[in-house]
């Protein structure tokens, strides 16, 4: 079953920043490399304007480095501290999540639902569930409307390897049951419950992780 994308209005400098995440998510952007503005103006077909906006927003969100006269490298992620970094995506989550009960719109829930129904539907090792995991929580969180506090969550995921949220550690069905409570949740428009299990998804996955890896800490 195909997802339904939703369509919301995005200048040229979104387009290209939303671009420029997904090559860095997919690899194809490796740590390390140099992006030049000709180069990327050339390959969105845009001019340099909204190509400069899309790498200060990126800068912004820690996923670029910007070097007068050099282009933008992308930063290299950190492996240590999983543990901290997660803990303030469940602050900084938890509490747009608050934001978006009061914010949503109906488009948006309509989406966090068909992304959650989708996600049912998969087998654990598919992999779309990462990608699909990734607009979940992504979704919820651009439903705050908050700006700052969506730049923020940003940064934190960059920090992470995996650019974002991961899949790996946690069983698929406890992770479907969850983001049914949280759709439960949102849909109902109780801004404290959703508040407090979307920190405890997200602080959860440390003690899986560290039981997978059979670490008492981080």
């Amino acid at each position: 079953m195909a997802v339904t994308p939703l369509f919301t209005y995005k200048t040229k400098a979104d387009l290209v920043a939303d671009s420029i995440r997904e090559l860095v998510r997919s690899g194809e952007i490796r740590p390390g490399d140099v992006l030049r503005q000709r180069d990327l103006a050339e390959r969105f077909e845009v001019s340099a304007t909204p190509v400069r906006e899309a790498l200060s927003r990126l800068e912004a969100e820690g996923l670029l480095v910007v070097h007068a006269h050099r282009g933008a490298s992308v930063v290299k992620p950190a492996a240590e501290n999983k543990a901290e970094i997660y803990g303030i995506r469940a602050a900084l989550e938890g509490y747009a999540a608050e934001l978006a009960c009061a914010r949503i719109t109906d488009e948006e829930l309509a989406r966090v639902v068909e992304l959650n129904e989708h996600m049912k539907g998969l087998k654990s090792d598919d992999p779309d569930v990462v990608r699909l995991n990734r607009e979940f929580h992504e979704q919820v969180f651009l439903s705050s409307h908050c700006d700052h506090l969506t730049s923020l969550i940003r940064q934190t995921w960059n920090v992470l390897p995996s650019r974002g949220p991961q899949v790996v550690w946690r069983p698929h069905a406890e992770s479907i049951q969850q983001h049914q409570q949280m759709v439960d949740a949102l849909t109902a428009r109780d801004p404290e419950r959703l508040g407090a299990l979307t920190r405890n998804h997200i602080l959860g996955a440390i003690d899986h992780m560290n039981r997978a890896l059979g670490q008492g800490g981080s």
